[in-house]
This record gives structure tokens, sequence and C-alpha cells, in this order.
């Protein structure tokens, strides 16, 4: 099954992390299918960028986001206006 999660990089004490797009079977930091984007928690503000269609295409065609990738997604609003319910998985809403 795929699913859209946060990847490990950047220094020792400074994370940094990219949204990418990999098998639930491979590592964190291994494998990935594609880069969507990238999450930077320790700037003031938190920056995240996500490249909303690749997003939205990816939830289409069914890779569910980790719990985390969710929260992100509804607090940012990233997708506004493309159907903010796609980034809740099945049963579930984007409130829950």
């Amino acid at each position: 099954m795929l699913v859209i999660r946060l990847r490990r990089a950047g220094a020792k004490k400074r994370p940094l992390y990219r949204v990418v797009v990999a098998d639930s079977r491979w590592a964190r930091d291994g494998r990935f299918v594609e880069i969507l984007g990238s999450y930077d928690p320790t700037s003031e503000p938190e920056q995240i960028r996500i490249d909303a269609p690749r997003l939205k295409h990816w939830l289409d065609v069914g890779a569910r986001p980790s719990p985390t990738i969710r929260t992100m997604v509804a607090r940012h609003n990233l997708l506004a206006g493309q159907g903010q319910d796609a980034a809740a998985g099945p049963g579930e809403t984007a409130a829950s």
C-alpha cells in the first residue's frame, strides 16, 4: 500500500523533512516513489511546501496519508477548493 509520509533529512538536531510517497513496507528514510514537498519545523513559523495537485493525484489513486500528513493538510488547508475530504481515509472525516 502506498502512503504519504515524512522522510527525515537535515543535520543532527536540525531536522528537515521531505513529504514523500512510499510503499508502507519501505524504511522511513529509504526508497520512495515521489517527493511532494518539504516541511521545516524549526523555522518560525514552521514552513510547509507541498505540491497540492500532486498530493491530490496520489490521494485519488489510493495513497493513504500518515496521521501527521493528514493533520498538516487540514491545518494548512492544502486541499482548499480541491475537496478536503480527500485527505481523510475511508470511513473518516477530515475533522477527525
